[in-house]
């Protein structure tokens, strides 16, 4: 007789999902004992890198991902990376141990107290099943959950002696649809706004990105001759940043991104929230007179926001609709924008000299995973994204995401046989938050570059307090750090890097390498201003 763990691993091959990532623990042993060849385990060393590295997967290839933690305290090790994947949209299942039935009632240890809200309310659905029989239909119905629009990680507590318990007949594998057409109605309406304005703006959002909606976006910008902004702090590149009718990346608080869309009577917000918004500085949330148009696929986006009249719908095929109903416009394009100065010279070099010198040397079809928020504004200034699926961060802001999720996109890119090059931007800061991830590629054999910037400070944090005029905080400089001596330790190549050619010629070697390779840059100490 089939055993659950029987039915739900065929389940599992169905759907297309024989990765898991995963830090095995003794509740989880049930399930991975003798663990099918055609299954692939993605061992990390913490969970909070396993749900990075399954986030970046989920994100590269399209499809769920499933992540296997330790019981409650595995489960609070990965929640802070569980807030990114919430806030990045990546469909994730996340199966956790849980401690044998016949005992809950006297908690043992690694019982999980209150399984299902430990995750909340960073999870989409969450799930202990309340026989051994229905933890196939639940993984059912978690898979269709988490890929439903908007995508999202959910979670299923499932007792260790659930596996060995005989089967009930297995549930039917289902599809559900996981994208959202909008009211034609209400459509009709955003396309004659759009028509009758004087000057038009888009602001687009990851969401375009997640559609493969870029040539609809280019199409749709160039239709109106309208102004090209990628909404606030963005997670994903919405847009060719090259195209002569791109404006920038908006500014994320109130008047500042207010004052960037004077001048327009129509702006038209895609794909992302109306907005991400992170230091408080009060005003206005549009100029006088601008009407803002929002398309999203989350209610709850659209519920929130402070401004504007929102559109239940798929970015891509929302503007594909729009081009149908907007006739050609004649109107003048865009300023362009200036071009930014040579960065100065110098040693050791400025951010701007650092990553000026990796666009010289930046592979064609490369793909950046970005974490280093102090230098994004000289990383975003010198390294323009021109290529759909080419930028990944964290739309949460919550640091130990980019390492572990460039280990995910790096696996993602051979699994799929893309075999984009991947290189990650992470800030000596970020670097430690999840450092063991260097072991999982090295254990993978992934070619990732991971260029740190090094300033040994939290440059972010000290602008932060320039900005509230928080002086004397504690805690902001990370001096007597060895990222060598760590990057060797975890298996990878490693070289400290001080000049534009001495970088070239490291980002060559190690895109060829079969293990990921740290090139720790010592750059200026300046404090970049918050906005």
């Amino acid at each position: 007789m089939a055993t659950v763990r029987d039915t739900t691993y065929d389940l599992l091959r169905a759907l297309g999902m024989t990765t898991v990532f995963g830090n095995p623990g003794s509740t989880e042993e049930p399930f991975l004992a003798a663990f099918p060849e055609d299954f692939h385990y993605v061992h990390a060393l913490h969970e909070a890198s396993a749900v990075a590295m399954a986030d970046g997967y989920a994100q590269v290839t399209g499809r769920p991902a499933h992540v296997n933690l330790h019981t409650a305290p595995g489960t609070g090790n990965a929640m802070g990376n569980l807030v990114t994947a919430w806030h990045n949209r990546a469909p994730l299942i996340v199966t956790a141990g849980q401690q044998t039935r016949e005992m809950l009632l006297i908690e043992p240890r690694l019982t999980s107290r209150r399984a299902t809200e430990l995750p909340q309310p960073y999870v989409k659905w969450s799930h202990e099943p309340a026989r051994a029989q229905d933890v196939p239909a639940a993984v059912m119905r978690a898979y269709a959950t988490a890929v439903q629009p908007p995508a999202g990680p959910v979670f299923l507590s499932l007792p260790l002696d659930d596996w060995a318990q005989p089967a009930d007949p297995p549930p039917p594998v289902r599809t559900v649809s996981t994208r959202i057409a909008p009211d034609p109605y209400r459509l009709g309406e955003f396309a004659a706004v759009l028509a009758a304005s004087r000057s038009p703006a888009l602001v687009l959002g990851a969401s375009v990105d997640r559609a493969d909606a870029w040539p609809a976006a280019v199409a749709l910008a160039e239709r109106l001759g309208a102004a090209v902004w990628t909404a606030p702090a963005p997670e994903r590149t919405p847009f060719p940043e090259d195209h002569p009718y791109f404006q920038g990346v908006l500014p994320y608080a109130i008047a500042p991104l207010a004052e960037k869309l004077r001048g327009h009577d129509a702006v038209l917000v895609v794909g992302a929230p109306v907005f991400r918004y992170y230091p408080h500085v009060p005003g206005d949330h549009l100029p006088a007179g601008v009407r803002l148009l929002h398309v999203t696929d989350d209610p709850e986006e659209a519920a929130r926001a402070p401004v504007g009249n929102s559109l239940l719908g798929d970015a891509g095929l929302t503007m594909a609709d729009l081009l149908d109903l907007i006739p050609a416009m004649d109107r003048p394009p865009p300023p362009a924008r200036s071009a930014p100065a040579p960065p100065e010279d110098g040693s050791p070099l400025s951010a701007d000299a650092l990553f000026a010198a990796l666009a010289r040397h930046w592979p064609a079809d490369g793909v950046l995973v970005q974490e280093s928020p102090s230098n994004l504004p000289a990383l975003r200034r010198r390294l323009p994204i021109t290529r759909p699926g080419s930028y990944f961060t964290m739309a949460s802001g919550g640091l130990g995401y980019g390492l572990p999720a460039a280990v995910g996109i790096a696996l993602a890119q051979r699994d799929t046989g893309r075999h984009r090059p991947v290189v990650a931007v992470i800030g000596d800061g970020s670097f430690h938050y999840s450092v063991q991830a260097l072991w999982t590629g090295a254990r993978l054999g992934l070619p990732l570059v991971v260029v740190v910037p090094v300033n040994q400070q939290y440059a972010i944090l000290k602008s932060f307090a320039d900005f509230k005029e928080t002086a004397g905080v504690p805690g902001l400089d990370l001096p007597g750090m060895d990222l060598t001596a760590l990057a060797r330790g975890y298996g990878c190549a490693t070289e400290v890097v001080e000049t534009p050619d001495q970088l070239g010629a490291a980002l060559t070697t190690g895109l060829r390498a079969n293990r990921p390779t740290v090139l720790p840059v010592p750059i200026r100490t300046d404090i970049p201003g918050l906005l």
